[in-house]
């Protein structure tokens, strides 16, 4: 997720900014293999966030349990904890992944002209193909 921060990125001119207090988020990113122990954390994190709000699932980890799903002490996906609105595939997910998932949360949210995106917003991959949200 640092990787957002980075020039090459600039999450901010997407109006994507880290939060440290879960009432201070709109958007929760759950990234990493989810155990049973952590679980109702999870969920209280969820509970203190403010309606409306967003989850982002990132990874294969966080989707599905990913390599450790078979382990008796993983939860296999948050979603079987929380709502997830936004899969984000990968392991690890790349950096275009995320911004990818992480903007495709601001449409589904509905701010696109509060933050000033065109609706047709692009997206360059490394392997030279694009998208647009």
């Amino acid at each position: 997720m640092m990787h957002l921060s980075t020039p090459r990125y600039d999450q901010d001119r997407m109006g994507i900014i880290f939060r440290a207090s879960p009432r201070q988020s709109d958007v929760m990113i759950v990234a990493g293999t989810l155990t049973n122990k952590m679980a109702p954390a999870l969920r209280q994190v969820y509970d203190q966030m403010p309606e409306p709000r967003w989850v982002i699932s990132m990874g294969s980890c966080a989707n599905g349990g990913g390599y450790y799903h078979y382990s008796y002490s993983v939860t296999r996906g948050c979603d079987r904890i929380v709502p997830v609105d936004i899969y984000v595939p990968g392991c690890p997910p790349t950096a275009e992944a995320l911004m990818f998932g992480a903007t495709a949360s601001i449409h589904v949210c509905g701010g696109v002209a509060e933050l000033g995106l065109t609706d047709g917003t692009m997206f360059f991959f490394r392997d030279g193909t694009a998208a647009s949200v």
